[in-house]
């Protein structure tokens, strides 16, 4: 018995010593997963903002030169995708952290691309920190990777290293935020009406903000569409604020473009003139259905219905703007 005991512990061990003989490959297998995992990740990331072509908006040197930047690592992180070398574990923890840095920038930049134009400049604190922490996350990862653990090749290298040298000049430079434009905002924002405002305030402002044709403030309008429906319906406010300016800004291409149409009404402020209790805009209504929209689309009369609210007013035959009764193309 006791032998029997013996064998079988020696057993044991044999077994465990085989398990621990077969798990540096495994662990090899995961490494290079990993590896694969984060090279992707980072070359996805970098195509996405390439990917966005423009950023009109009050910080657009700030965002240009980020996207510029992050660009340029392009071709090292192709020349990592195809290469059949292993990635040491050390320098793939340094890989993940620029992944990481890369995913912070993708959203600021999208942002950029896509967000309000107003609540870049209403927030432009917070939107000038983040582009100092995403700057000095940048320089640092760029700053540890180990360029003899990867294969690259030299061109390459040059050319990581220069961009490097940019986060670094950029993390060590401050960049200031324009004051005048957001004291110039919130003076027409705090204006009972548009008519009480300077038109070259007005004037100023739309260029600064890039808010020039009707194109620019049908986006500014989905994008703060987008806002509330992220808020849940429940706007702060922030995004009352916003939808009085977008609103000023409505009544003032109004005067120099009558062919715009009369801008909705967006209730936001009492009869009296006192700031109400934070409510839905009438903008971000459907005014067929009278609910918040989630799916917005716009129509060539420059009207916004919920998508299948008006879906089913084609359906049955219509073919005008309910709200207008004009003619028109849906751009679905």
């Amino acid at each position: 018995m006791e032998e029997e005991a013996k064998g079988g512990a020696g057993s044991a061990v044999e077994a465990e010593a085989e398990a621990e003989a077969v798990a540096p490959p495994i662990q090899a297998a995961e490494a290079e997963e990993g590896a694969d995992a984060v090279v992707q990740g980072m070359v996805e990331a970098v195509e996405e903002i390439s990917a966005m072509s423009e950023f009109r908006n009050a910080y657009r040197k700030l965002f240009c030169n980020l996207s510029r930047r992050i660009k340029l690592l392009a071709p090292m992180l192709e020349e990592l995708k195809e290469s059949k070398a292993p990635i040491p574990a050390k320098a793939i923890e340094t890989l993940a952290r620029l992944r990481e840095a890369l995913d912070s920038a993708k959203e600021l930049l999208r942002l950029g691309n896509e967000g309000s134009k107003i609540f870049l400049v209403l927030e432009m604190d917070r939107i000038m920190k983040k582009f100092q922490e995403i700057t000095s996350k940048l320089e640092q990862a760029l700053a540890g990777i180990s360029f003899e653990e990867l294969d690259i090749s030299d061109e390459v290298r040059e050319q990581v290293e220069l961009v490097h040298a940019q986060f670094r000049r950029a993390k060590e430079r401050e960049d200031t935020s324009d004051a005048e434009l957001y004291n110039d905002l919130l003076f027409v924002h705090n204006k009972s009406t548009e008519s009480d405002v300077d038109a070259a305030i007005l004037r100023r402002l739309a260029e600064k903000l890039q808010l020039l044709t009707i194109s620019d403030l049908k986006q500014e309008s989905l994008a703060l569409h987008e806002m509330v429906i992220a808020s849940g319906g429940d706007p702060g406010n922030v995004i009352e604020k916003m939808a009085m300016l977008l609103k000023k800004f409505k009544d003032f291409m109004q005067t120099q473009d009558p062919e715009m149409g009369p801008p909705a009404k967006l209730n936001a402020f009492s009869p009296n003139g006192k700031s109400e209790a934070p409510r839905i805009p009438d903008d971000f209504r459907c005014p067929i259905s009278l609910d918040l929209m989630k799916d917005p689309v716009i129509v060539a009369t420059g009207q916004t219905y919920e998508r299948g609210c008006i879906e089913k007013w084609l359906q049955a035959g219509h073919l005008t703007c309910p709200k207008h009764s004009k003619s028109f193309l849906i751009h679905l």
